[in-house]
């Protein structure tokens, strides 16, 4: 079984995590850029992390057989900072990256006017750099805000085959199928969605655009949830080939569409990164 988990956040994972997430199949994986709990408080605290997302993960992937892409922006929470802004202006330089196949998180967190001027600009550097988004849906007021994003990525005209609407729900699920923009389902261990209830929405919604992730952080959060959600469609019914379509061919086909995804074989990095080895202990 192979897997590719669309949407984690391995900076806030251990080297046991890679381990274990190999081991049961996984073999790619999208860190999107997201708020890392310490509010930042300065530009450079963020180029400093997009150049981790670029450099030392897809490095300490590497080391356990695991291809590590990523998707950058600022995210909604952060947005509402003035402190942050100017990461907006960066950002151009760094959606040129040959690791970036996306631009997010963008969306809403708590549904303010400077969440949605940065989700406005941040759906037009995806089009003029010809990349897809993934979009973060608010965790409260799940619906308001769902349908609040696809008025702002029709409004923007970015086309919805190249839009991923994550966390979505039972709630949710219906409008965002019907948008045409492809659909994300966070996989956790007390909130948002878990495998019984994934794997109830594919029979009633089928397999097509449909992704299913971890968005494993530094809370609450498993990042071998996606191996189990394939256990129990298998359970269910579902076919090997239905498994590999979810857990593999939709992230590659949503995220191949930057033309930036390498998944080949024989592109391990090397032992040493930046002077370190990671072989210590």
């Amino acid at each position: 079984m192979r897997i590719f988990d669309p949407h984690v956040h391995m900076t806030s994972r251990t080297t046991d995590d890679y381990q274990r997430m190999h081991a049961a199949g996984v073999r790619a994986v999208v860190e999107p850029a997201f708020w890392l709990g310490q509010p930042r408080t300065n530009v450079g605290s963020f180029l400093d992390y997009f150049d981790a997302l670029l450099g030392w993960e897809p490095y300490r992937a590497a080391q356990h057989g695991i291809h590590h892409h990523c998707a950058l922006a600022l995210n909604p929470k952060e947005a509402n900072d003035p402190r942050c802004a100017a990461v907006l202006a960066e950002l151009p330089r760094y959606l040129l990256k040959d690791s970036v196949v996306a631009v997010g998180e963008v969306g809403y967190d708590s549904m303010t006017a400077e969440e949605e001027r940065a989700f406005e600009a941040q759906l037009a550097l995806a089009q003029e750099n010809d990349l897809p988004v993934l979009v973060h849906t608010p965790h409260r007021d799940k619906a308001g805000g769902t349908r609040r994003t696809l008025d702002v990525v029709r409004a923007a005209g970015i086309p919805p085959v190249r839009v991923l609407i994550d966390h979505l729900n039972e709630m949710t699920v219906g409008m965002v199928a019907e948008s045409g923009c492809w659909m994300g389902f966070s996989i956790y261990p007390d909130t948002k969605m878990d495998p019984d209830r994934m794997v109830a929405l594919l029979k009633q919604y089928g397999t097509d655009r449909m992704l299913v992730n971890s968005a494993a952080d530094w809370g609450r959060s498993d990042p071998l949830k996606t191996r189990e959600v394939a256990d129990v469609m298998l359970a269910a019914g579902f076919g090997e080939d239905d498994v590999d379509r979810v857990l593999w061919r939709n992230p590659v086909t949503f995220y191949g569409q930057s033309g930036r995804l390498d998944l080949r074989t024989g592109s391990e990095a090397g032992a040493d990164y930046a002077g370190n080895t990671i072989k210590r202990g």
